[in-house]
């Protein structure tokens, strides 16, 4: 909070009569946005839409699922500029994915078992496991801030790299493919990172077709929404071997109950939506927010701007 006010010298901070239980949880409707000109947070979206003097709103999330299209074109119609916290995220996520990719790649659940349990020696069958990144293929279903970092985190290893995007326009270290050539291009991939936003036309978008699509042992990381993904069908192909392995950060629903099967399907790594934390996360948003404000003030660029 200090930073934050140190870095709004200048203007008159107003603070939410009632914060979030989390960075994903909705807040309370809170008559003190009808004073303000910038939002920071997470604004109940019908105070954004019934103020008469909002300015600027920026998020404090990568993901913006309850300002649908509807309110944003609404924000657009106004004026009003909208900003994510992509940007303090993306490296998080991005090393949490590369964590999950060789972890699995040299068989480090598989040891870490074996520790908790008999505490053997299996040398020859985990070194006949271990694996190299080196050369692999890997699909993006996604591409925007975690999906950069991650193709910079993964230069060192020389993969082939495809991403699925709507705007096909070429970027360095990977290829962009439009939607008609997914399928074309799911089995060839050694990996397949699902980043995809939660959306009308991305729910259950990893269903039993496109899973039916995968290479043989093909692995897959969720670190978007658990929602674009029929987790029926991707417990099938984890039961069946389709899928060699899944890593999760994120599930339908969250928190993930205790009995739910895919806390014992096989080859299945779950964490607890924690892909983008940060020991500093906080403060970074701060900065992220007090940079854009020195931005807005001047009329310069806007990191992670949406409109």
């Amino acid at each position: 909070m200090r930073q934050l006010e140190e870095g709004a010298a200048g203007h008159r901070l107003i603070r939410a009569s009632a914060g979030g239980a989390s960075l994903l949880a909705a807040a309370r409707r809170d008559p003190a946005l009808a004073q303000s000109e910038i939002a920071f947070g997470q604004p109940h979206p019908a105070d954004c839409l019934d103020s008469t003097t909002l300015r600027w709103i920026e998020v404090s999330t990568a993901g913006y699922t309850r300002y649908d299209a509807e309110f944003r074109e609404e924000m657009r119609k106004r004026g009003v500029a909208f900003t994510n916290a992509s940007d303090v995220f993306a490296d998080a996520c991005a090393q949490h994915v590369l964590a999950f990719m060789l972890a699995l790649a040299r068989d480090l659940p598989a040891s870490h078992r074996e520790q908790l349990g008999a505490r053997g020696w299996p040398y020859d069958e985990r070194r006949a496991q271990s694996r190299l990144l080196t050369g692999q293929t890997l699909v993006m279903l996604g591409y925007g801030a975690i999906g950069r970092r991650l193709n910079e985190l993964l230069a060192p290893f020389r993969m082939r790299l495809f991403a699925l995007r709507r705007s096909v326009h070429s970027e360095a270290g990977v290829r962009i493919v439009p939607e008609s050539e997914l399928t074309g291009i799911l089995p060839l991939a050694d990996h397949v990172v699902n980043i995809l936003p939660d959306s009308e036309t991305t729910r259950n978008y990893v269903n039993a077709r496109r899973i039916g699509c995968f290479k043989a042992g093909a692995r897959f990381y969720n670190v978007g929404r658990g929602s674009t993904v029929d987790q029926t069908a991707l417990l099938e192909a984890l039961t069946s071997g389709r899928i060699g392995a899944a890593c999760l950060d994120v599930t339908d629903p969250e928190p993930l109950p205790p009995q739910h099967p895919l806390w014992t399907a096989r080859n299945c790594l779950i964490t607890p939506h924690s892909a983008g934390g940060r020991h500093d996360q906080e403060a970074a948003l701060v900065r992220h927010f007090v940079s854009n404000l020195a931005a807005f003030e001047t009329g310069g660029p806007m990191t992670d701007r949406i409109l």
